[in-house]
């Protein structure tokens, strides 16, 4: 991925971050109380990402290089300069705005008011980056310059923008997501924790082979011969339009689906012939589409579901660990299921899976259907459980930032397999990119 992609992938951030905001002002127009703790964790992930992580890497290489450039790009860096100069003072003004209100001084509509002041300024300084200084950049910028910007960006040893300042960010992020209101995040009282420590797998071993797999619905073939492999710590996404045959592919990898022709190899077992139950006793675990949890039966138990096939001493601890994770489910464990909002649902969903304590975890569209903000913190979750080593076969609607996180990448067009590369070669690829990436 180059520097221009990360900054788009942060402006996305941040839009959702500005569009959360918005949301919650709105609820406090109409009465709802304000949560200074979740005021608190968006302040600090924009004070610590944007005006200390964002905006300098920006000014130290991309503005720095582009003034030298084009004359028309230095107006417009002026203006954008100056409100990352002012953005600090004006988050600690729109803080001390928000505890006022807490303390009852500053009516709702008075405190709506400033917080889409506040937003305003910040999606509009999002649509000057993207619609004026990166096509700027595209067009004046030199080999040499983008040599020194994209070494910056990509340098993942950098104390401010490697990997674990990303980690860091992660987890504040974390922190907003978990104490945003129920109609746009987890609507937690307590935040949890996406701290991991970093692989220790190695990825050169295979873990999965699958050779000429073929799949019918009646006399429709769905697959028509899929060839895929997946190395151990590997993430591994797949790609395509819908009606493509993801979904398909790992129904028949999980033994949901019949195969009718062709082998799967796990773990140097042919697997091909054995039942679900058994396929996901060898550690292949899935978390659908759709969510699909048990909605009559409690939070609680949906999870020890996930681990029926596990050692009974170790499900406690495995539990607590994805209420570390997802602290909400924990505050609501004996509710069922089915009063959950969709993201938590989704987080349920991920978490029974995890249960199974899974040597191949199969994410089906897990972004589908979320509000903004939870799905980059779905995301989150699978860099997560990437640095963790987990072995991860990913399909998503969201192409580009599955191929992102993604050390592989498959293209899947009517039960065939198109193209295949790492992450970022598909990325970069015309044919990806007009096709599905809106680029």
């Amino acid at each position: 991925m180059d520097a221009l992609s990360i900054i788009s992938q942060d402006h996305s951030n941040m839009w959702r971050l500005a569009t959360t905001i918005d949301h919650v002002a709105l609820e406090i127009e109409q009465v709802a109380p304000v949560d200074m703790a979740f005021f608190n964790a968006v302040f600090d992930y924009i004070e610590q990402f944007v005006d200390r992580f964002h905006h300098p890497k920006e000014d130290d290489y991309l503005f720095r290089l582009l003034r030298q450039r084009s004359s028309e790009a230095a107006v417009i860096i002026d203006a954008l300069q100056v409100e990352h100069r002012d953005g600090p003072a004006n988050l600690a003004a729109l803080r001390a705005t928000v505890a006022a209100a807490s303390r009852g001084e500053l009516s709702g509509g008075q405190l709506a008011m400033e917080l889409r002041g506040y937003t305003t300024v910040l999606k509009n300084h999002i649509r000057a980056e993207e619609k004026n200084i990166l096509p700027l950049a595209r067009a004046h910028l030199q080999e040499s310059d983008w040599a020194e910007i994209n070494k910056a960006f990509l340098d993942n040893a950098d104390p401010l923008f490697g990997e674990t300042a990303k980690a860091e960010y992660r987890e504040l992020y974390h922190r907003v997501v978990s104490l945003a209101p129920e109609s746009v995040g987890m609507g937690g009282h307590s935040v949890g924790s996406l701290q991991a420590s970093s692989a220790s797998e190695t990825k050169a071993e295979l873990l999965l082979q699958v050779q000429g797999m073929e799949s019918c619905y009646g006399r429709i073939k769905a697959l028509k011969g899929i060839t895929l492999e997946v190395r151990r710590g590997e993430t591994v996404a797949l790609v395509g339009a819908n009606g493509a045959g993801k979904t398909t592919f790992l129904r028949t990898l999980s033994g949901v689906q019949p195969m009718s022709a062709g082998s799967i190899h796990f773990d140097n077992e042919d697997i091909s012939k054995l039942r679900s139950d058994k396929r996901m006793r060898r550690g292949i675990c899935q978390s659908p589409e759709g969510r699909q949890v048990f909605g009559p039966l409690s939070i609680e138990d949906n999870l020890r579901l996930g681990a029926y096939t596990q050692p009974k001493h170790q499900v406690e601890g495995d539990m607590e660990k994805i209420f570390t994770m997802f602290p909400i489910l924990k505050e609501k464990r004996a509710l069922p299921a089915g009063t959950l909002s969709g993201g938590q649902q989704q987080m349920l969903a991920i978490g029974r899976a995890l249960v199974g304590r899974p040597r191949l975890l199969l994410l089906d569209e897990p972004s589908m259907g979320l509000a903004p903000l939870l799905v980059e913190e779905v995301f989150n979750v699978i860099k997560t459980l990437k640095r963790q080593g987990m072995t991860i076969l990913l399909v998503e609607q969201n192409a580009f930032a599955a191929l992102a996180i993604a050390d592989r990448g498959y293209v899947l067009e009517t039960g065939n397999v198109t193209l295949t590369g790492t992450g970022q070669e598909l990325i970069s690829n015309e044919q990806v990119r007009a096709a599905y990436l809106g680029m």
